[in-house]
């Protein structure tokens, strides 16, 4: 039986208007209400799988080795800390067995990599870093568009480490998990979606990066193909209503997970709460 534990690495702020796209501030401003500098609050919050053989983390939040200048930007901020919060489930990094990166956007995998002095180190020593070769390639040979977003501190030592695999050219050893890559966001972005007994789990990272993005409308900035977002997320979305599915979001600063249902407006939230009190 799998167990899965929700692992917090802390807020930090993007623009809003980013994060919202073609959606007027006066409707997305009730969702999420940015300051003085138009910045709204997100989560990083990343997933903790274990099977009782492996620990498998998804996505690693912002991590803490960037300068000043750079976290001036986006205003980290909180208690938690990608490595507290994995303690304090019980677990040291070096438990971690597998690490599964849905994307390399430094918000997703800038705590995979930690600054020993002025040597770049993988966070997880025994651990196989798990990518998307498409993705992979995306990432070391940026768009302009998504180049900042793609940090070479983040994403060369984990390839120097040796612990890099492809999950689209070796078996990934999760047989109760399904990948699935998408396209709208970035090439490739990979979202887990877990078998828990009777019940499914989908990780949706930046397809669905907080509950208010669920209207099909709704769609970031920053993804590179906004209209294939929109069937994405038109597709997911159907099958959990249909399903029964619980989404968990990794932006969302407030609801954790979420169940969906079909309404006259389109699918919508039917129920919000944290991950465990869905697998009770």
């Amino acid at each position: 039986m799998m167990t899965l534990k929700t692992i917090d690495t802390g807020f930090f702020k993007l623009d809003g208007g980013a994060m919202f796209g073609v959606v007027p501030k006066a409707l997305w401003n009730k969702q999420n209400p940015a300051d003085d500098a138009n910045r709204c609050t997100w989560a990083m919050r990343c997933l903790l799988v274990e099977n009782g053989q492996q620990l498998l983390l998804i996505d690693t939040g912002l991590g803490d080795k960037q300068d000043d200048r750079f976290f001036s930007h986006y205003d980290p901020h909180g208690e938690a800390s990608l490595l507290k919060s994995i303690r304090q489930a019980g677990y040291s990094e070096k438990d971690i067995t597998d690490v599964l990166l849905t994307h390399l956007h430094f918000d997703h995998v800038g705590g995979a990599v930690r600054r020993a002095g002025e040597q770049l180190l993988a966070t997880f020593p025994a651990a196989t870093y798990w990518s998307h070769s498409q993705h992979w390639q995306w990432a070391v040979n940026p768009n302009p568009r998504e180049k900042a977003s793609f940090l070479k501190e983040n994403i060369q030592p984990l390839q120097e480490s040796g612990q890099l695999q492809f999950v689209d050219q070796q078996t990934f050893p999760f047989p109760d998990i399904e990948l699935l890559p998408v396209d709208g966001h970035t090439e490739k972005m990979t979202l887990p979606i877990i078998r828990v007994g009777s019940q499914t789990v989908a990780y949706v990272a930046d397809l669905l990066p907080s509950a208010a993005h669920i209207p099909l409308p709704w769609v970031m900035s920053y993804d590179v193909r906004p209209l294939l977002t929109m069937q994405e997320k038109a597709q997911l979305l159907q099958q959990a209503a249909d399903e029964n599915w619980i989404l968990v979001f990794e932006h969302d600063p407030l609801i954790e997970a979420a169940t969906v249902e079909a309404t006259e407006k389109g699918i919508r939230v039917r129920d919000k709460g944290t991950l465990v009190s869905f697998l009770e």
